[in-house]
C-alpha cells in the first residue's frame, strides 16, 4: 500500500502540519517528517555552498579574465552584487551557517578555480579570500 507521503507529498505535508498544531503526535509519520528535517538542513547549507562558489567564479573572472572584461564586467558586477545580496539573505536566515562559512568556502574555493580554469588560462597564484568575498564594497580592479 503506498502511503500518503508517496502518494500525494504537498497534501502529506499539510495533514503533517495539522498533526502537529493539534498535537495529534501518534498520528505523525515520523520517519518522513525527520528525513524531510534533515533534508531541509542539508538543502540550506548547499544553498550557500552554491551562492559562494558562483560568486567566487564571478570574481575570478572579473579579476583576472583580461580578454572579456571589457564585454563583461558589467554583468558580472551585477552577479557579483546579487549572490552577495542572496548570501546575506541565507545567512540571515540561517545564522549557524554563517560559523561554517569558512569551512564552506575551503571546500567550494578550489572547485570555482577549476570551473573558472575551464574558461581561460587562470594564473596560479590566482587568489580570492573569503573576507574580499563577502566583502559588499570589494570588486577587483
Amino acid at each position: 500500500m503506498i502511503n500518503l507521503y508517496d502518494r500525494d507529498y504537498y497534501e502529506w505535508f499539510q495533514e503533517t502540519s495539522k498533526q502537529l498544531k493539534e498535537k495529534r503526535f501518534e498520528m505523525v509519520d515520523w520517519e518522513n517528517l525527520i528525513e524531510e528535517l534533515e533534508d531541509m538542513g542539508r538543502s540550506e547549507k548547499r544553498g550557500v555552498e552554491s551562492l559562494l562558489l558562483r560568486l567566487l567564479e564571478h570574481l575570478f573572472k572579473l579579476k583576472y579574465w583580461e580578454s572579456e572584461r571589457e564585454r563583461s564586467a558589467n554583468h558580472w558586477i551585477g552577479e557579483i552584487a546579487n549572490f552577495r545580496v542572496l548570501l546575506k539573505k541565507r545567512l540571515k536566515d540561517s545564522p549557524s551557517l554563517k560559523a561554517k562559512l569558512e569551512e564552506i568556502y575551503d571546500d567550494v574555493y578550489p572547485d570555482s578555480k577549476k570551473v573558472v580554469a575551464n574558461l581561460f588560462d587562470l594564473p596560479q597564484d590566482a587568489e580570492i579570500t573569503l573576507t574580499q568575498a563577502m566583502d559588499e564594497e570589494w570588486f577587483p580592479n
